[in-house]
């Protein structure tokens, strides 16, 4: 069932224009997807609720984006280039690769039954070259995670800010990583796009704030419309732990591949400004004035990604019902994250007056929230398509409209069905969708 339901989400991110292969008419390109009309805008509305969570609700919080390419030390500094990599093996018959991890001490392909090589370290940064001349003295790497470029600019934000502890650094970018087995759709890609905090503490604040930001960002995900079942916190065993990290949580998400991470949060520690200040020769320490003492911040890591976070939305969200004969899928995702708020028809696009008055108040509309107009087919397959794409509420102008200057606004939950006045649709929908992000 978990993975019939899987299946279900693809074909309905492909039907409806949320998230296509990539380079389709090529053939693809293996594990990376396209966010199409629908999809961009699902997108950008879980991004836009993080943001205003994260930074605008907040007096602490300080929003960055860090550029994609960096100094080949900071990986260096990072560790990146030493410990970030997997153990793989080599198929010698069919040339798949695996993780060795994956393999659970198997001495043949899973896929052909040929003979594997032996297990050999894999780094999984993306290497490319800066410059005419591809050489050692140009090589950079694509950012594995956004991170690092939060903890470079540390001092950059201390001279222009002037920050007092605790506070945060806020940032959502792409990151990039070489794996060896992606798969599972958007859940684990290539390409992906991270939403993350470093947040900066007193080092005697650590487990606290790192208590707090665990609880803050797992009802984060519950505020957003996913169910409670489905979601729940695991912190990680001592041997699970990254080099750096003193504890970690990961908030997981009841995936149709199961149970799988959604957002981790980290308490890092002082590991990343001490190995920054150490290899940049830059003095990165934070000084208290109250207690007149120089000191490198302990650091708590809220780190999420979107891709992971919008297939999770659209899972819980995915919702099968009978109505009469026929079945209704809909998408019931919360009004904050909706693609489209609003779409507008004309029951008969034959009268050129009911489309001309569609029309105008679509228009009208998109002033205020994300509103569609469609006229490419009869009512109620008009209704089933909005349902699928988890539009709010849909307008339909038809010929009484002419004469009493009402329309029929349904509701995509309860699909009841009520008059509203044109001249008091919009602040009928502002209410309703009150308090959007």
């Amino acid at each position: 069932m978990a993975q019939d339901l899987m299946e279900k989400i693809v074909s309905l991110c492909k039907r409806r224009g949320l998230i296509f292969q990539s380079s389709d008419i090529y053939g693809g390109l293996s594990n990376t997807w396209d966010y199409g009309p629908y999809g961009v805008e699902l997108k950008n509305n879980v991004k836009r609720a993080w943001w205003q969570s994260n930074v605008y609700e907040r007096n602490d919080m300080f929003g960055m984006d860090a550029a994609i390419l960096m100094h080949p030390k900071v990986w260096e500094a990072s560790g990146h280039v030493e410990n970030f990599f997997d153990l793989k093996s080599d198929c010698k018959n069919c040339k798949k690769r695996f993780k060795a991890a994956d393999l659970k001490d198997k001495l043949v392909c899973p896929e052909c039954k040929g003979e594997l090589t032996e297990a050999r370290p894999f780094n999984l940064m993306f290497k490319t070259h800066q410059g005419p001349v591809a050489d050692d003295a140009s090589l950079i790497y694509l950012r594995p995670e956004t991170a690092q470029g939060i903890f470079v600019n540390f001092s950059n934000l201390l001279d222009s800010r002037h920050p007092k502890l605790p506070f945060g650094m806020a940032q959502i970018g792409k990151a990039f990583r070489n794996e060896i087995t992606p798969g599972n759709f958007t859940f684990r890609t290539r390409e992906f796009e991270q939403m993350e905090i470093e947040y900066f503490v007193k080092p005697a604040d650590a487990d606290k704030y790192y208590e707090y930001w665990v609880e803050l960002r797992h009802n984060w995900y519950l505020g957003l419309g996913l169910k409670k079942e489905n979601l729940r916190k695991r912190p990680h065993a001592k041997d699970e732990l990254a080099h750096y990290a003193r504890a970690c949580t990961d908030i997981e998400y009841n995936f149709p591949i199961g149970w799988s991470e959604l957002e981790g949060i980290a308490n890092r520690a002082d590991f990343d400004l001490k190995q920054h200040a150490q290899f940049s020769g830059k003095d990165l320490q934070y000084f208290d004035d109250a207690a007149k003492e120089r000191f490198f911040p302990f650091i708590i890591e809220p780190s999420g990604g979107v891709d992971r976070a919008v297939l999770a939305f659209l899972t819980d969200a995915y919702h099968e019902e009978k109505v009469k004969k026929d079945t209704r899928v809909v998408l019931k995702l919360h009004k904050d994250l909706a693609p489209v708020k609003a779409a507008v028809f004309p029951l008969l696009k034959n009268r050129p007056e009911i489309v001309e008055l569609a029309k105008k108040i679509a228009a009208d509309l998109k002033k205020s929230f994300v509103t569609t107009y469609d006229d490419t087919g009869a009512i109620g397959k008009l209704y089933r398509r909005q349902d699928e794409v988890g539009t709010l509420y849909c307008v339909t102008i038809d010929v009484q409209s002419l004469e009493d200057k009402q329309v029929t606004v349904r509701d995509r939950d309860t699909m009841l069905q009520e008059r509203i006045g044109i001249d008091k649709l919009k602040d009928y929908l502002l209410g309703k969708l009150k308090g959007c992000s």
